[in-house]
């Protein structure tokens, strides 16, 4: 989380509102262990890794909604077969679950 404070920060300032993504379970391999954090601006900026780029845009897309919608936390469930990983040029199996929430602090 101290990687991505200093966005949050500049984007708070800014007057946009932020969504924060955190890796909350893995199961299988992963890239990013429990705790991997990134942050989103409601501009769609980016800062940190849940993911080291196999679902980064997935994620960026839930934080949007999130800021969009009613605010309401998403539990987000990321995954794929060491097999289908491979077949589409994924590095990583394995399942990631991600928390979605916006920073209303």
């Amino acid at each position: 989380m101290k990687e991505v404070l200093a966005d949050v920060d500049r984007w708070r300032s800014e007057g946009k509102r932020v969504a924060l993504a955190r890796v909350v379970g893995t199961e299988g391999s992963s890239p990013r262990l429990p705790g991997a954090t990134m942050v989103v601006s409601e501009a769609g900026e980016v800062a940190g890794s849940v993911s080291g780029g196999c679902v980064e845009g997935a994620v960026v897309t839930e934080a949007l909604q999130v800021l969009s919608g009613d605010g309401a936390p998403r539990l987000c469930r990321f995954g794929y077969s060491d097999d289908e990983a491979f077949a589409v040029g994924l590095t990583c199996g394995g399942t990631i679950r991600v928390l979605v929430e916006p920073l209303d602090w």
